[in-house]
């Protein structure tokens, strides 16, 4: 990011924060903020932009005007002078992963190795303060941005690791990439020849060369197999990543994040952070498929921490893979793999299943989908386990929506579906994902402008680690559909650019609204959280090229700064 904030914007946030204006009486110091600022972009349609907001030391907004008007209803309160910044909502990723990018900080990063080399070189680097036995584990590798554009195999790297167990995550976390010691921790024969045919697990494929031997590489639902012969974290580490996470999340603008899969045992250690106050920020937690989180919600009601940063009323179930790793599931074959149609991580009527009983229990439904067929089995389940109760308030979400149908899009409105999708995964995804589907199905692909144009909401994330946590990229990549140099000039697929203002929304109100805090968050108005950032620009005044470059000069989350840049 380039640096564009003013000498005068740096002093004068150095003063409010150092100093915070002797002027204040004790009556009000502790009691009341009042905050002025150049511009506060509130996404509220009864107050669209103030100069000044006052809050309470309980966080909430007291009100928003003018600042001479502000200033002499409080004339006691401790002031901020954000001087020519602008203030917007606290900004919400509606589709995160926070251990996963934790993790991130604990792992070899992959992410843009440009060839298989590139990745050996990183991971001997990573590799050499492991203890002995160690697993080497990372991810963010792309076969995509390789030149030859094809799968490795363990032999990649059984060279350079001969004993010591590899795993890999693919950049979407779809596929794994094992080398020969850490298959030889799956106490099951891999092979097709291991007298039960040509099996592969449910909702997944193994990789096999001509012999019928596994190749290294694991998809979807094969995963499994490689993670649950990875040595456990203990509690201590869970909390530890998730800790990093968040940090790394505020400090790029976000004060909330839906965790899209979490299980009982993250629950925990979310809850004892909460419980400590070392929640930074608002987390929408979703039990990790039809299993023990979810079970738990349905035996002891939708969860919401006393302390407000921490809830969880939804789950999040997987229908499909990705698109990448071809097992995203399409109604049709792949364009570059005759034969290839995906797969299916859970039947129709799993699917069904699954929705009916969390319906049963009051919990919202979100759904990954990201291919034709994935999107439309769930939306089929969505229909008829709601049936009658379509038109109530259960905000169910459909996770990516990353290929439809010209028939379904219109679905999304009809059913009341909230469609949560990702900016950067396009503008990632745009130099191949048109060999993958074909020059017909990608006119329906990542189709923001058609599913906001014929009614449904959007509530915007990143996917992160998947992509990156820096909401101003999906600002970005949004507005413009291209990627970090400008390419291609008018954007890839134009007609489903959203403005600046659309994205905006897509990344307070509308992600606000599908984890039902559009009460609390989202916008800036009286009664509200005082949930939000300072930033150097005006998001909506400055050209929709320059999103990315928006400086973050300070988060704050219940009124209190969670993060200030250096």
């Amino acid at each position: 990011m380039h640096m564009r904030s003013t000498i005068a914007i740096r002093f004068l946030l150095a003063c409010c924060w150092s100093t915070a204006m002797l002027v204040a009486t004790p009556a009000f110091a502790a009691e009341v903020t009042v905050l002025t600022a150049q511009g506060i972009r509130t996404m509220d349609a009864q107050q669209p932009r103030v100069q000044a907001m006052a809050f309470d030391d309980a966080g909430e907004i007291l009100a928003l005007g003018g600042a001479d008007e502000l200033l002499q209803r409080y004339p006691d309160a401790k002031r901020i002078d954000a001087g020519n910044a602008t203030v917007v909502p606290g900004l919400i990723d509606a589709h995160g992963h926070v251990a996963g990018l934790g993790t991130t900080q604990m792992q070899a990063d992959l992410v843009g190795a440009a060839n298989k080399e590139e990745v050996l070189q990183r991971l001997r680097t990573f590799a050499a303060d492991l203890s002995d036995g160690a697993w080497l584990l990372g991810g963010g590798w792309d076969q995509n941005d390789w030149p030859e554009r094809e799968f490795p195999t363990a032999a990649d790297l059984d060279a350079a690791f001969p004993d010591r167990p590899v795993w890999l995550s693919r950049i979407d976390g779809h596929a794994g990439w094992a080398n020969s010691a850490a298959m030889a921790a799956i106490e099951r024969d891999l092979s097709a020849n291991g007298g039960q045919g040509d099996w592969q697990p449910d909702g997944g494929r193994i990789g096999r060369d001509a012999q019928g031997e596994a190749t290294g590489i694991f998809v979807d639902g094969a995963m499994s197999l490689l993670d649950s012969a990875v040595p456990p974290m203990d509690a201590a580490a869970n909390e530890h990543v998730l800790a990093l996470g968040m940090r790394m999340a505020v400090e790029h603008g976000l004060t909330g994040v839906h965790d899209a899969g979490v299980s009982l045992q993250q629950l925990r250690a979310y809850q004892a952070l909460a419980d400590r106050g070392e929640m930074p920020l608002r987390v929408h937690a979703m039990a990790d498929g039809d299993g023990e989180a979810l079970a738990w919600l349905c035996e002891n009601g939708l969860y919401e921490h006393p302390g407000g940063r921490l809830q969880m009323r939804a789950v999040k179930l997987y229908i499909d893979g990705a698109l990448g790793s071809r097992g995203a599931a399409l109604i049709e074959d792949y364009s570059d793999d005759a034969g290839n149609h995906g797969l299916l991580m859970m039947s129709p009527e799993q699917m069904v299943d699954a929705a009916a009983r969390a319906k049963d229990c009051g919990v919202q439904v979100a759904t990954h989908a990201i291919g034709d067929r994935g999107n439309r089995v769930v939306l089929d389940a969505y229909e008829q386990v709601l049936g009658d109760d379509a038109d109530t308030d259960h905000r169910w979400r459909i996770e990516h929506a990353q290929i439809l149908t010209e028939a379904d899009i219109p679905r999304f409105a009809a059913l009341g579906v909230i469609a949560s999708m990702q900016p950067t995964h396009a503008t990632s995804d745009m130099p191949w994902a048109a060999d993958r589907i074909g020059s017909q199905r990608i006119q329906w692909a990542y189709a923001w402008r058609k599913l906001r144009d014929a009614g449904a909401r959007l509530a915007l994330g990143s996917d992160f680690p998947v992509e990156s946590v820096d909401p101003r990229l999906g600002l970005y990549a949004a507005a413009t559909r291209t990627d970090a140099k400008g390419a291609p000039a008018g954007g890839w697929l134009s007609q489903e650019k959203l403005t600046a203002w659309e994205a905006l929304r897509g990344f307070t109100t509308d992600a606000a609204y599908a984890g039902f805090a559009e009460d609390r968050v989202g916008s800036l108005a009286v009664g509200k959280r005082a949930d939000f950032v300072l930033l150097a620009q005006d998001p909506l005044a400055i050209d929709p090229s320059q999103l990315d470059d928006l400086d973050v000069l300070a988060t704050y989350v219940d009124g209190e700064a969670v993060y200030r840049r250096p």
